[in-house]
């Protein structure tokens, strides 16, 4: 395996308005995408998180510490060219939402599981305007077509960045209701990526930690948290 990784060649790190909203540089060079597209996010506030995370790097670029970097290209390169595709492959977790199928048991898993999830039904009802219903064990049970088109409908209206953070937030707490939650300020998104874990907790609960599973918990629950941080900046 080669050891090549490219390397730190610029001294200073700035951002600056353009056409498209603002732009980071280096040295004055203006960034660019991995696809060699114009690097241009909507903000200032996310261009400077950018900026800090390319001042950042020594002497070996390592992309593992670029998050928001690594989510600017993904909604320029990919999102932004597959808008619809990407936002009606997120929208079809609203007919088999997470936060729907409910276990038959134990008590105690039932009970944890009411009290994270049936707050947020509500508030999908009442906040989104689209009623999911409960069921209990894995078989498939279909939503209110109504509902499931509401859903559709705000995701299909996102712009490509809010997209983008709104894909990442969906695919790892897999429950499209947890990412609007996100999106809309209903809890803290520590609590939200929790809300999400109830399942997998509860197996820790009885079974104790995996060393290796949970650093890669870890992983998944820094990238929730990044992908908020991200639609919060915009």
């Amino acid at each position: 395996m080669s050891d090549w990784a490219a390397k730190r060649f610029w001294k200073d790190t700035t951002v600056e308005v353009c056409d498209a909203g603002f732009r980071v540089l280096l040295d004055g060079r203006p960034v660019k995408t991995p696809s060699k597209s114009n690097f241009a996010v909507p903000t200032r506030a996310l261009a400077e998180l950018i900026a800090v995370e390319w001042q950042a790097q020594d002497e070996k670029i390592d992309p593992e510490t670029m998050p928001f970097t690594r989510m600017a290209n993904s909604a320029i390169d990919k999102v932004t060219p597959q808008h619809q595709a990407v936002a009606e492959m997120l929208a079809e977790y609203g007919g088999s939402d997470l936060i729907c199928y409910r276990a038959d048991g134990p008590v105690e898993l039932i009970e944890r599981q009411n009290a994270g999830w049936d707050p947020l039904l509500a508030w999908c009802e009442t906040e989104l305007g689209a009623k999911l219903e409960p069921t209990s064990g894995i078989v498939f049970k279909a939503q209110p077509e109504a509902s499931v088109v509401t859903l559709r409908n705000q995701v299909l209206a996102m712009d490509p960045f809010v997209l983008t953070a709104f894909h990442d937030l969906v695919a790892l707490s897999g429950s499209l209701v947890i990412a609007f939650a996100a999106l809309r300020g209903y809890d803290t998104p520590e609590n939200l990526w929790d809300i999400s874990r109830i399942d997998e907790n509860w197996q820790t609960h009885l079974w104790g930690e995996d060393e290796e599973n949970e650093q890669l918990v870890a992983i998944k629950r820094q990238a929730f948290l990044d992908a908020w941080k991200l639609q919060s900046v915009l």
